[in-house]
Parts: structure tokens; sequence; C-alpha cells
């Protein structure tokens, strides 16, 4: 039984997507550009709106994440891992990272890819303002 939580949220036209280790999404209404991870900005729900079974799930180092980022007609999925130390309290923003380094903000570590890896049509559909939908999926493990 797969768990889900989806986000939806704006590009906006500083939308780089360039950064090496994070991929972000937040809820802030506003984007710099030195914002270089953040590909989308109004999210409407954030780390602590998500489901305590959903939480459980992803504290388990052993947990496979996935993150599907879509805007326009492109999409990206990112895998990444699960750790005992998220505890998305965070209010504002959603943090994929490819290191091992959790905050409040972390919501998978161990990623596949980051800003700058993704698919630079659908960086440009974000950077053209087009609405964004990021749905995290873990499964749960079964004891």
């Amino acid at each position: 039984m797969t768990l889900e939580e989806v986000v939806h949220a704006e590009g906006h036209e500083n939308v780089s997507g360039e950064h090496a280790s994070t991929l972000e999404v937040t809820s802030d209404d506003f984007l710099t550009p030195a914002g270089d991870c953040i590909l989308a900005i109004e999210a409407d729900r954030v780390p602590a709106d998500f489901d305590d079974e959903f939480v459980a799930a992803c504290q388990d180092a052993d947990a496979t994440i996935t993150a599907t980022i879509e805007a326009g007609d492109h999409a990206v999925t990112v895998t990444g891992t699960g750790h005992p130390d998220l505890s998305f309290e965070n209010d504002r923003s959603h943090v994929l990272r490819t290191s091992d380094y959790v905050d409040d903000r972390t919501v998978m570590v161990n990623a596949d890819a980051a800003a700058g890896d993704v698919d630079r049509d659908l960086v440009d559909a974000l950077a053209d303002g087009h609405d964004a939908t990021l749905t995290l999926s873990v499964e749960p493990r079964s004891d």
C-alpha cells in the first residue's frame, strides 16, 4: 500500500534549477534569482500538513521515497530514501537532498537528482509560470 502526499504549487520567472545537491518546493510567494534550488513557489501544503502515517513511513531508513514533479507536459521523478530524523515539521518548504543531511525542511535524503539534474524542458515550463504538482510517495515496510 503506497502512501502519497500531493502538493500543488506554481512556477516563477526566476526558476533556474541549477543547484547541485538540493531541490525545493516552497510555500513562499516570491523567488529571487539566488534561489537556484527552488522549482516552485506558493505550495498549498507544507511538510507539517502531512499525515502521521506518511511521516512514520518516511522515518524508516530503508524506505524508498519517490517525488514526481509535473508542470505543463513535462515531469521528472526523483528517488531517495527515508531517514529516522525526518520530522516533517516545517511550515514553509519541502527539500529533497542528494546528501544524508536532515533538517526540519528535509523530505527525502540520498536523492538521485537535484534541481540541476532536472530536465530543462520542465525547468523552462516552471520558469514560464506553469502550475506544478509535487507528488511524494512512500511504501511502508510491512513487518
